[in-house]
């Protein structure tokens, strides 16, 4: 498939793409602190910056977008047919370095949950979800 947008027009929307404060992080914290928990937002002090930081409950969780980060479903399984082998290794890399910053929260004795784009769908479950995993 061709890309129908100018390589400059790519460029720009690439870069609109926020790091922090996205609708799905922004729906989770939503919904944490209706739970009734507190949270503290991009600890630098931690690997990997974790979108919500309980630092009383040594916990952590990030919220991910499911093509920026490679998840299993439909979206994250989509790769880029141009310029693919600068997808690939940023892709990859983006993989590699969760898994290097999930080892060493763990090590640092951290709890990390990971909540996928995809599963904000089912409110409910996803509530039960942050439930247990906060308790």
């Amino acid at each position: 498939m061709i890309d129908k947008l100018s390589d400059e027009h790519r460029s720009a929307n690439m870069r609109a793409v926020k790091d922090r404060n996205t609708k799905p992080e922004i729906t989770v914290r939503r919904i944490v602190h209706r739970l009734g928990y507190r949270f503290r937002l991009h600890r630098d002090d931690l690997p990997g910056k974790p979108d919500l930081a309980f630092p009383a409950r040594r916990a952590v969780i990030f919220v991910h977008g499911c093509f920026w980060h490679s998840h299993s479903c439909r979206r994250g399984r989509l790769r880029p047919v141009a310029n693919a082998t600068f997808w690939a290794n940023k892709l990859n890399g983006n993989v590699a370095r969760d898994a290097i910053q999930l080892s060493q929260l763990k090590a640092a004795g951290w709890r990390a949950l990971v909540v996928w784009e995809c599963q904000l769908t089912d409110e409910k479950k996803l509530v039960s979800r942050l439930r247990r995993f906060l308790n």
